[in-house]
């Protein structure tokens, strides 16, 4: 994976990481906090789908890809839709499981690029799924 790749990938959990320890802090009101939590995880889930539009696109794909590739976008827009609620959040965690399992099986990338490109997702997606748990539990 491009260095640059994996330090946005890393930037990218600074929310997810920041906002449950503000609220822990007392820096940020708990429901502030999970308001902040639910929106960045529900836009950052449609990324993901984003990822998908482009491979079923560049490879010529007219399958089952090019339509799943809407549903992050459409589970981040019911996320923000029901707004900050603790099954919300489990249901968003459940989504990244979910898209992280689909990458694995149907990008279209060369085999050391997707390698490289699930091992960082895993690493990622792992932590995001442990902050919506701590979220889970400051709402508790």
């Amino acid at each position: 994976m491009p260095y640059p790749a994996l330090i946005l990938g890393l930037a990218g959990l600074v929310p997810f990481i920041a906002l449950p320890l503000l609220a822990i802090t007392g820096v940020v009101g708990e429901l502030a906090a999970m308001h902040y939590f639910t929106q960045y995880s529900a836009v950052l889930l449609s990324f993901f789908g984003g990822v998908h539009w482009f491979d079923a696109i560049s490879s010529g794909k007219t399958n089952h890809q090019l339509y799943v590739s809407m549903l992050p976008t459409i589970v981040g827009w019911l996320a923000l839709i029901f707004g900050a609620d603790v099954r919300v959040l489990g249901a968003l965690s459940i989504a990244y499981l979910l898209v992280l399992f689909y990458d694995k099986f149907t990008l279209a990338l060369p085999k050391n690029m997707i390698m490289s490109y699930i091992s960082m997702r895993v690493m990622l997606t792992t932590v995001v799924v442990l902050s919506h748990a701590a979220m889970i539990f400051l709402m508790r």
